[in-house]
């Protein structure tokens, strides 16, 4: 019965011992964290969505905190946590306007099928046979990866079969993007509403062949275009935002419907005549000016 007690007694002091020790260590080897970054944690969204680079939340707001990651890095938290986030770190709070996703193919049922896929309803599942069904190599597939990844339901398949952004639900995460193996969603300024729904790079015709509104880089939308806003880069029409003023004649030009908002054959038709008369004023006014006598 000694030996047992004297066993416990032992095994207490060995216990005591090695609690202090444990003790004095995690004093003497804390690693003190800084408050703010648990602060800055605090003020992101919380959804862990990866969405901009870092390792959940917790790795963003070590990201931002050691300078590595602006104070804008988590998009869904908006630009008033951004602010707060700028004041903790003792920066001006950021400006520019709040960025959005945009898909950049409107084919869907536009575009040529090679087969029909019978599989796992996964974009990236999809492209593993033979490239996916479509014959667009630049087309989304519409089988959802974006849908999936958005955690705040700003992603859908739309009736065309394209993946659409509900802007007013969108944060910008842009955890769609990552998601696309296709890499078609890029993040445009809210407010602008011209966009190219296309990025097929072919050349006229074989971009012609695989879609009903593919751009073809005919460049007729870059002649129209009276702020320079919109150039035919690789093969396909890009706006630069900067520049656009939203006038949508790049739209009534378009002989594919491949810059949205697709204008109707009633604007097209308009335009036109619009068009057809200046042209026949342009005409009228130098042939008066030819016909001027010399001198005068």
């Amino acid at each position: 019965m000694m030996n047992i007690l004297f066993a416990v007694a032992v095994l207490g002091v060995l216990g005591a011992i090695f609690g202090l020790v444990l003790a004095v260590a995690s004093k003497i080897f804390e690693v003190k964290k800084d408050p703010r970054e648990e602060a800055i944690l605090g003020l992101l969204a919380g959804a862990n969505c990866g969405g901009c680079g870092y390792p959940g939340c917790g790795g963003c707001a070590a990201a931002i905190l050691a300078g590595e990651a602006p104070v804008t890095a988590c998009a869904p938290a908006g630009a008033e946590n951004a602010a707060a986030i700028a004041k903790i770190m003792g920066m001006e709070a950021p400006t520019g306007e709040r960025q959005v996703a945009f898909v950049r193919c409107t084919g869907g049922v536009n575009a040529k099928k090679r087969f029909d896929y019978v599989g796992v309803k996964d974009c990236i599942s999809a492209t593993k046979g033979a490239g996916g069904p479509l014959e667009c190599a630049f087309g989304c597939l519409g089988f959802g990866s974006c849908v999936a990844a958005c955690q705040f339901g700003a992603m859908s398949i739309g009736p065309g079969g394209t993946a659409v952004v509900d802007p007013d639900k969108c944060t910008a995460c842009m955890a769609c993007a990552a998601a696309c193996p296709r890499h078609l969603i890029t993040s445009v300024p809210v407010s602008k509403k011209v966009h190219v729904g296309c990025a097929n790079q072919d050349k006229g015709k074989a971009a012609m062949s695989v879609c009903s509104t593919s751009c073809i880089g005919c460049g007729l939308c870059q002649k129209e275009c009276k702020k320079d806003a919109i150039h035919v880069e690789n093969g396909v029409a890009v706006i630069d935002y900067d520049k656009c003023v939203g006038c949508k004649l790049c739209t009534k030009v378009c002989p594919r419907d491949a810059i949205l908002p697709v204008a109707t054959a009633e604007e097209k038709e308009k335009y036109k005549a619009i068009k057809k008369a200046q042209a026949e004023k342009a005409k009228a006014a130098a042939e008066a000016k030819a016909a001027e006598p010399a001198g005068k």
